[in-house]
């Protein structure tokens, strides 16, 4: 009996993270909530400091990539409703091209 007990309280601790309730959480998520959630951010903490231990330029990059296009996206993203203007794709197009510039010149011309 207490093997089944054991069974059920581990199926209902993983409950909220079965694929259909991952799915409904990320499509309810806004993208303030999903940097306000403290599962993104001790990942990401903990990602940092792997990087930084190993001194991983790749981990460190791709952090680095993945905070800028956040960035680009938070600040650049029309309001809802509204429709993509070129004006408001600009910051889109420059701030990835800056991105696109740093990770290649860090990973393929500068060397060690």
């Amino acid at each position: 009996m207490e093997k089944q007990q054991l069974i059920e309280k581990t199926a209902e601790a993983l409950r909220p993270f079965e694929t259909s309730n991952l799915v409904d959480t990320m499509r309810h998520l806004s993208f303030n909530g999903l940097f306000a959630h403290p599962v993104v951010l001790i990942l990401l903490v903990v990602i940092f400091f792997f990087g930084v231990i190993k001194r991983s330029k790749l981990v460190l990059l791709s952090l680095f990539a993945f905070f800028c296009i956040a960035l680009i996206i938070r600040f650049a993203m029309p309001v809802p409703g509204e429709g993509l203007s070129f004006q408001s794709a600009m910051p889109f197009v420059g701030g990835g091209f800056l991105v696109g510039c740093v990770v290649i010149y860090f990973t393929l011309i500068k060397s060690d």
